[in-house]
């Protein structure tokens, strides 16, 4: 009989993923309604020490793959990791972040175990005895809650920043489990990595996001000049990015990031609906933007009637006093 949630804890370069914390929260909610044991999955090179980290989210077994050929991310050996270890132990859920790896991996394991994948959810509960899982559809204008009854695991990738990751520490019992990466079909020549000295838009702790109000790519110049004085993440608007003013990884919102951080600020965001549940959990929200009846300003803690072309820069020269 299948049973235990479990969460694919992702990790890059010996540090664990925020999304893996946030899944491990929400999972252990939903673990002990439904009665059974919340599990973690540890897959890399190396990786013994992370389960400390781990542990401080509440898991009642932590399942490690430590193997060389794992030591960096490929989906063969993941994916002939992950299944191999499903199929063994039988969980009842597999849950992983909506990530770049996320997305990949869960795709593949579901279609090598030939079960059902829910994408991109946006929250998650018991009813009736099973899991549910809510989740946009068509370009976010529309939010459905879906099951799989009969899918066995229930899959799902999960947005990062959907739950709050609460500390919950419990003595979890280590497994290390005897597992080979397979066939890997992929071979790493080189990891060309992105320099950027501003933090990941879903784990950012300030973040400067602009829309329409912008008014053309060269603009987001005035934004990543403030997001560089305070340490911050750039973001965008659905409207920004459809524009081609900026990429999609950019975007903000229910078809975008759902982001929670301790400062949002809003820079000609009129502040369409979609746009506020990717955001709308920051924990304080200051909106810039010229029409005093734009809809940002019911969800902003501070707000400044203004154009956001002569506002910025002063708050940026300002900033960059306060913190010299």
């Amino acid at each position: 009989m299948a049973k235990g949630i479990w969460v694919f804890a992702e990790q890059r370069e010996g540090q664990v993923k925020k999304v893996s914390f946030e899944l491990l929260s929400e999972g252990r909610k939903v673990a002990d309604q439904l009665g059974e044991e919340l599990c973690a999955v540890l897959v890399g090179k190396n990786v013994s020490g992370l389960t400390e980290a781990i542990s401080a989210y509440g898991p009642d077994k932590i399942y490690v793959v430590d193997n060389d050929a794992l030591e960096n991310y490929t989906t063969d050996g993941y994916t002939n990791a992950v299944s191999d270890l499903v199929k063994k132990y039988e969980p009842s859920a597999l849950l992983l972040g909506c990530t770049v790896t996320g997305r990949d991996l869960s795709a593949q394991v579901a279609q090598r175990l030939e079960t059902g994948l829910m994408t991109d959810c946006t929250g998650m509960e018991v009813a009736d005895g099973q899991l549910v899982f809510t989740r946009p559809i068509y370009a976010g204008k529309t939010i459905v809650k879906a099951a799989c009854p009969e899918a066995r695991p229930t899959m799902a990738t999960i947005r990062p920043n959907t739950f709050a990751a609460v500390e919950n520490a419990k003595q979890a019992e280590v497994i290390s489990v005897e597992s080979g990466a397979g066939d890997i079909r992929q071979v790493i020549k080189d990891i060309i990595r992105q320099v950027s000295e501003r933090p990941e838009l879903t784990e950012a702790d300030i973040i400067v996001s602009g829309g329409r109000g912008m008014k053309g790519p060269e603009n987001f110049k005035l934004l990543e000049d403030l997001a560089d004085v305070v340490g911050a993440a750039v973001g965008a608007s659905r409207a920004a990015v459809d524009a081609g003013w900026v990429s999609h990884s950019f975007q903000v919102g229910q078809t975008g990031k759902t982001v929670s951080p301790v400062l949002y600020i809003a820079c000609g965001i009129s502040g369409a609906i979609q746009h506020l549940a990717g955001m709308s959990s920051a924990k304080c929200i200051v909106a810039i933007n010229k029409d005093e009846e734009a809809n940002i300003f019911k969800v902003a803690d501070y707000g400044i009637v203004g154009d956001l072309f002569e506002v910025v820069p002063i708050l940026t020269e300002e900033l960059k006093k306060v913190m010299a």
